[in-house]
């Protein structure tokens, strides 16, 4: 069965650092990767972080039903998963694994029902979130703002994924998801 594994948490609780974690772990893993219009940020690449397309690329790509899931997480930002990627990864006999907002990551899960994992990473307080994202360094104090009030809205959708993780200490949450992991790919 093809199975897929979906990662999602508010900015700056440590998921894409987890994820990372899990393809150097896991050999069988794919990361998908997602289209956005958002701009590049530091040493992101086109093509290895993200597909960045225009909205109006996005938008022609949502009438002809290409995304899995896609959001528009804010006026003319979106994200989403194309169906192709998916299906790339899995010809090539991979587990597709997804870093995803939490929005699309209940939308694959519903998508993918019983083939999908999905994990909630939770930062260990709003307040703790809100000093990585400053230190992150990659984004303004106005965003930084945006991006800590959505993830007390976000917080509220945990129970709909199959797992959470409190990331207070990095090792241990690497522990905790290595299991988690190796138990899904098992079944």
């Amino acid at each position: 069965m093809n199975k897929v594994i979906i990662f999602s948490a508010p900015s700056g609780s440590g998921k894409t650092t987890l994820v990372k974690y899990c393809l150097e772990t896991f050999p069988q893993l794919q990361f998908s990767i997602s289209c956005t219009t958002r701009a590049l940020r530091g040493t992101e690449i086109n093509g290895t972080d993200y597909y960045f397309i225009s909205p109006e690329e996005f938008r022609q790509k949502i009438s002809e039903d290409l995304f899995v899931e896609f959001e528009e997480v804010y006026e003319d930002k979106y994200y989403g998963t194309l169906k192709s990627e998916v299906e790339r990864i899995w010809e090539s006999g991979k587990t597709v694994i997804f870093d995803v907002d939490v929005k699309g990551g209940i939308s694959l899960k519903k998508y993918f029902g019983d083939q999908a994992l999905s994990v909630f990473i939770m930062p260990p307080s709003v307040a703790e979130l809100e000093l990585r994202l400053i230190a992150r360094g990659t984004d303004d104090l106005e965003t930084i703002q945006t991006r800590v009030q959505k993830a007390s809205q976000e917080i509220a959708f945990k129970d709909e994924f199959d797992e959470i993780v409190v990331n207070n200490e990095l090792d241990h949450a690497k522990i905790t998801i290595k299991t988690m992991v190796e138990n899904f790919l098992k079944s």
